[in-house]
């Protein structure tokens, strides 16, 4: 029997591989050995007829692909790196990666090849929450854990739909509501998890930051705030204060598009729990005021005290099997390496422990800033990773038009049928799941390692390899002998020494084995409420709805959101193979509610044709009254989504707005 842990969300279900099928692990903590449609089906991915199994090269992105030896492909690509300006290379990771396969990949390109332009997609996921904690905290750092659920009496889901993107997870709150655990969602959708809710919110959409400032301002009037740990362990109340007597509570509550009813419900169950968890994703991140929207709900738990406890604290729940490891090696673009920022002090820090004198002290291009970069002629390469941008990053339009000037992109990818496929130069065949050995952060702040269960195909090699491969063929031979993940793994833990403080004491996984184990960082970071900031005190700051989104008009009436479904996984890549097996949900459609179906004359399952400024798509209708009207939803699974989106950025995070469109309807 092998143990390892599931690829696909940020859960993290530990799995036991034996007699050549999947189960999952009872002991592990995550899951307990419960495994989702997605987790369970997982050893179908590997051995499909869409592998990509051998690196191929074309001159031009007409021609026809060629195969080709690894030789001449690192060759090639360290000779396109060495003919240009470190600053005019971009590196686009992903949440799918291994920490060893990260931490190889930034240390090459920060430490190196000296570009800062190395960015993940969980910039597209997780970055306001990343910034938020950062400004609320000192540091970027997830105060709650899947098992405070069994300490909890009121979960408050904002934007998250657990029971189709976080499914073991859901299942753990399904267990917990019948012990008598309280829910709230808030969500224009009553989606699955609405259902099973105790009170849904249907939140207009655009209105969490109004949502939140008016339970502060009820909770402050009511005299329901913590002052004594406000005093003792939060700054900024007196000026917060000041601010919150300006809000106009009526024409707030008119824009959330909730009665008077709903919102009392709410502060009645906020006032009668005494242990209170609140979990968000994308509606809350994916947005032009995502860090706001998420400071403005982390602030209820700063003003209630209601933080840093058991069973208590703002919980951000992650998308993808390894988005926390990329954070803790600094894949981010906008930080240097285990939680650790551009500063002078940093960067020598950095310099002396990687030996490199290389590293620039601005942070890198983010996500779309690098498809900006691409529009003005100014990036010669671009690698991508294990990611499929031109599926998933917003205003697809100008991104093929921005990847079209870019001289060479190489994709490392375990699969041939992506969509930037087309606009490749050169495709290196990476193993997938199920092939790699290595480590992996759920949302838990739990590391586990990934085994590998079967034969790795022959010319497919670890993302770290590769990255180690070119690393040597540049000249830095010493610097990326790597022979094997347990060295690369060693480096890091020793690495995360230099972190702020030492908090991300991944140090004391040193030379351990972790093979029948895990460990979970950061225990007690927060005790006695000292957080890392300059005063030891978390921050309080206010923020107000700035109706940053685009706006609907009389020409696009509606507000398009998108967002995951059940049983596919983001392009559905991997888990189409699986669809007749597991008798998947549909994957692409567009929920309509009925009334504004009824006014268009729209009849369920009818072809129709959703608009937007940038594009046009013709898709299904799903009629229900389980979505706000004039609102739109479609899964992020339809590979064309993104012709439709705005690619409006939140001007911190960087984070693409997917979740506010204009759009119109019209009959097919």
């Amino acid at each position: 029997m092998i143990k390892s842990v599931c690829g696909y969300c940020g859960v993290g279900c530990g799995l036991e591989f034996e007699n050549k099928k999947l189960v999952g692990d009872i002991a592990y903590p995550s899951n307990h050995g419960l495994v989702c449609a997605k987790g369970v089906s997982e050893l179908h991915t590997i051995d499909t007829a869409t592998r990509l199994l051998r690196p191929k090269m074309r001159s031009t992105s007409t021609n026809e692909f060629v195969r080709i030896d690894w030789e001449l492909a690192i060759n090639t690509l360290a000779s396109k790196i060495q003919s240009t300006q470190p600053q005019r290379i971009g590196i686009y990771l992903s949440g799918q990666l291994l920490t060893e396969d990260y931490y190889v990949a930034n240390k090459l390109a920060k430490g190196f090849i000296g570009t800062n332009n190395v960015d993940t997609n969980s910039r597209t996921c997780m970055a306001s929450a990343v910034y938020a904690y950062k400004k609320i905290f000192g540091v970027d750092y997830v105060p709650v854990r899947m098992d405070d659920l069994d300490y909890c009496d009121l979960l408050i889901l904002a934007g998250a739909n657990t029971a189709e993107a976080h499914v073991v997870f859901n299942n753990k709150i399904k267990k917990a509501i019948k012990r008598g655990l309280k829910t709230i969602v808030i969500d224009p959708r009553k989606t699955e998890t609405a259902l099973q809710a105790d009170l849904h919110l249907p939140l207009r959409v655009g209105s969490d930051i109004d949502f939140f400032n008016l339970v502060a301002a009820r909770m402050i009037e009511d005299e329901k705030i913590d002052k004594s740990f406000i005093e003792n362990h939060v700054q900024g109340y007196a000026s917060y204060l000041k601010s919150m007597k300006k809000i106009a509570k009526l024409k707030m509550l008119k824009r959330c598009g909730l009665t008077k009813d709903e919102f009392e419900k709410f502060m009645q169950l906020f006032y009668e729990n005494e242990n209170i968890i609140s979990a968000w994703t994308m509606g809350l991140n994916q947005s032009a005021q995502g860090v706001d929207k998420n400071i403005s709900l982390i602030n209820l738990h700063l003003l209630s005290g209601k933080i840093n406890k058991k069973g208590n604290g703002p919980f951000s729940l992650t998308g993808q099997p390894n988005a926390m490891g990329g954070r803790e090696v600094g894949g981010l673009s906008t930080s240097l390496a285990v939680h650790l920022d551009f500063d002078e002090e940093s960067i020598k820090k950095v310099s002396d422990f990687w030996q490199t004198d290389k590293i620039h002290d601005t942070a890198g291009l983010t996500a779309f800033e690098m498809i900006e970069a691409a529009q003005l002629g100014n990036l010669d390469v671009l690698i991508i990773c294990h990611t499929d941008p031109v599926y998933h990053l917003p205003n697809r339009k100008r991104v093929e038009e921005a990847m079209k000037k870019i001289p060479f992109i190489v994709e490392i990818n375990a699969y041939d049928n992506s969509e930037t496929k087309p606009f490749a130069h050169l495709r290196l065949p990476a193993a997938p799941w199920g092939e790699k050995e290595g480590t992996q952060t759920n949302m838990d702040r739990t590391i586990t390692r990934q085994e590998r269960l079967t034969r790795r195909s022959i010319d497919c090699k670890p993302d770290w390899e590769i990255f180690a491969l070119l690393g040597r063929r540049l000249g830095f031979v010493k610097e990326f002998g790597y022979t094997n993940t347990e060295e690369i793994f060693n480096e890091y833990c020793q690495m995360t020494k230099l972190s702020k403080d030492g908090h991300l004491n991944i140090y004391a996984l040193l030379n351990k084995d972790l093979r029948n184990d895990s460990f979970v960082w950061g225990e007690n970071l927060f005790q006695d409420h000292i957080y890392h900031t300059q005063t030891t005190k978390a921050n309080l700051f206010f923020v107000e709805n700035k109706r940053l989104s685009e706006k609907t008009s009389l020409q696009y009436p509606f507000t398009l959101i998108t967002g995951r479904i059940r049983d596919q996984w983001h392009s559905g890549t991997k888990t189409a193979f699986v669809d007749k097996l597991l008798k998947h949900k549909p994957s692409s459609f567009v929920e309509i509610h009925t009334e504004d179906a009824l006014k268009l004359h729209i009849k369920d399952g009818q072809s129709i044709k959703v608009s937007t400024q940038r594009g046009s798509l013709y898709l299904h209708a799903k009629v229900t009254d389980n979505i706000r009207e004039k609102t739109l939803f479609v899964p992020i699974t339809e590979r064309r989504i993104n012709y439709l989106t705005n690619d409006l950025l939140d001007e911190v995070s960087k984070q693409p707005d997917y979740n506010h469109n204009a759009a119109k309807i019209e009959l097919s």
